[in-house]
């Protein structure tokens, strides 16, 4: 079979792209190795993310944000804090004169609901389960070997796309290289249910070992990411909920009154992950495919759909005049990702180091940092926009 686009991965970045171009007369394929069943019971549809204004009026563009808007809870509140400190600061949409400055929704009710969408989308074709095991590029076109129902299938693409998570099959086979960056930390995942409602604010609170965050979702209940240092978070997943949940409330405090568990513990062991590249002959990577963040700006799925978004916009203005697959068009595509990327991570990358430390001048300069932020206006501003994605 011909194609013009083939993407390989069925997840967010993989079906939002193939949505975006559902109408741009691109005859697409999607590639995805896990059957459906085993996605929708897979733990880490577990984790909440967090969605930036700016990902938001994308989710609306590709008309999905109105059937799943009911299933997520808005932030009008950001409260940033550092443990055993003075320094805080808020973030208001209010102030920013925004109707919120982020949604909350878990990952399995984004995932499904675009799932659905793909699947009575007539203009995409989907080989699931199906796995590239060979990829080869002439001049023309990428030639695709698959595993698809335990025979092999051979296909073509004019453009492949790698959008298949940080083990990228799409990434080895092309040979690009990545840099790791290990954090030592890992993320402590789960759902508490508090005495007190949460009133739409989303809590990020700094300390020595990592950030907590608490995201709104139901009105008592939230979303925990709990980023531990790789040893103490082994310990905390093994203790008893009893011993875990007062490691937690003394970690967070007493705003939102008691806190009980309401869902299973689940650890992701962190790190920055980027490739060397996010092109090759005929073919390019997205999402986590190219770069993998940690959690502490929740900017991770929020800066894939960014790649996604940028990606379909380019590929029905070059479908119209040239080939969508050529070298010039690619290397025209990596170089205007390249400042968002560096930008993102960069902050991202510079929390984490700035405030997963107790040397104490650092500790004073921050928190210095936070009070003077908290008084000035167009900073928080600055600060709000980065965090809405905008």
């Amino acid at each position: 079979m011909n194609y013009d686009l083939v993407i390989v991965g069925g997840g967010l970045a993989g079906n939002c792209l193939a949505l975006a171009l559902k109408n741009s007369g691109l005859k697409i394929a999607i590639v995805e190795a896990q059957e459906r069943e085993i996605l929708q019971t897979a733990a880490i549809g577990d984790r909440a993310l967090a969605l930036a204004a700016g990902t938001v009026d994308a989710l609306k563009m590709l008309n999905l944000w109105q059937e799943i808007e009911h299933a997520a809870t808005s932030i009008k509140q950001i409260h940033i804090s550092d443990k055993g400190h003075f320094g805080k600061t808020r973030l208001s949409a209010e102030t920013e004169n925004v109707e919120a400055l982020g949604y909350v929704i878990t990952a399995r009710d984004l995932e499904t609901h675009i799932a659905n969408q793909v699947l009575i989308s007539e203009n995409i074709t989907l080989y699931c389960p199906a796995r590239v095991v060979g990829l080869m590029a002439d001049e023309n076109a990428m030639f695709m070997s698959l595993k698809y129902h335990d025979e092999s299938l051979n296909i073509t693409a004019k453009l492949v796309v790698g959008a298949d998570g940080g083990q990228s099959s799409v990434r080895q086979l092309l040979n690009i290289e990545q840099h790791f960056s290990d954090y030592g930390q890992t993320a402590l995942v789960t759902t508490v249910t508090a005495t007190r409602p949460h009133q739409n604010i989303a809590y990020e609170r700094f300390t020595s070992s990592g950030p907590l965050a608490l995201l709104p979702i139901s009105t008592h209940d939230c979303a925990v990411v709990w980023t531990r240092k790789t040893h103490e978070a082994e310990s905390l997943i093994c203790d008893s909920e009893t011993d875990f949940i007062e490691q937690l409330q003394e970690c967070f405090g007493w705003r939102l009154g008691e806190l009980k568990l309401s869902a299973p513990r689940r650890a992701f062991p962190l790190s920055l992950i980027r490739a060397e590249s996010m092109i090759s002959q005929r073919a390019v990577i997205i999402g986590n495919a190219a770069h993998q963040l940690h959690p502490v700006a929740g900017q991770g799925f929020n800066l894939g759909l960014r790649d996604v978004m940028v990606l379909a916009e380019m590929l029905q203005t070059q479908n119209e005049t040239g080939d969508i697959g050529s070298t010039e068009f690619l290397k025209h595509f990596s170089r205007i990702r390249q400042m968002d990327l560096s930008r993102t991570i960069h902050f991202t990358n510079a929390i984490v180091h700035i405030f997963s430390n107790e040397w104490l001048a650092l500790a004073l300069a921050r928190n210095i940092g936070l009070a003077l932020l908290d008084m000035l206006p167009f900073a928080k501003t600055a600060l709000a926009r980065q965090a809405m994605g905008l």
